[in-house]
């Protein structure tokens, strides 16, 4: 609990801008983040340069650039910190895909867990292109995706951070999977 306690108090003074509040906050949620690029790159069949360490680094580097951001809990800093490494992998891939001159874009398999038995690799770009045409009609499920998919967050924590019910967030879960596995089936 008391670690908990000193999330919170080092996410308010974050929150005001102090850096070192900052520090400390990732020294304590580090492995987290560690966890969350882990599983991230296990599901990469492309030969990524990026390593879980790099990836957690960088996701830090851009919270620093930040300045201090509002968060309420340790729940909203991890779903932050999801949204970092999604958009870190898809700058990697672009930069990747950009090098090779349209070659092979980094490709994520997107696990069973957010598509069931029919899981494929896909695209990272073509992920990212799919979720931005989602959010054009349905952001909150583009940002359950992100918290679940990309920030590791449980049902109960997503529901948390985006102040909606377990139900909802279990039924925009399902409808995003088979919405995003019919778009990403048509390319």
């Amino acid at each position: 609990m008391k670690r908990l306690q000193d999330v919170s108090g080092l996410l308010v003074a974050w929150g005001k801008g102090d850096e070192e509040a900052l520090n400390d906050l990732v020294s304590v949620l580090y492995p987290e983040l560690r966890r969350i690029a882990r599983r991230h790159l296990a599901r990469r069949f492309d030969d990524c340069s990026l390593e879980s360490a790099a990836l957690a680094n960088e996701a830090y580097l851009k919270l620093a650039q930040a300045h201090g951001i509002l968060c309420e809990n340790r729940v909203h800093f991890l779903a932050l910190c999801g949204q970092m490494i999604r958009r870190i992998l898809v700058d990697h891939a672009r930069s990747r895909r950009y090098a090779k001159r349209g070659g092979d874009a980094a490709r994520v398999p997107l696990d069973e867990a957010l598509f069931g038995a029919q899981a494929r690799g896909v695209e990272v770009l073509a992920l990212d292109e799919a979720l931005v045409v989602l959010s054009k009609t349905d952001p909150r499920k583009v940002r359950v995706v992100e918290l679940r998919y990309f920030g590791g967050l449980s049902v109960e924590e997503t529901a948390e951070v985006l102040k909606i019910s377990v139900e909802t967030v279990l039924r925009d879960w399902r409808m995003a999977k088979t919405w995003l596995f019919r778009e990403l089936n048509r390319k």
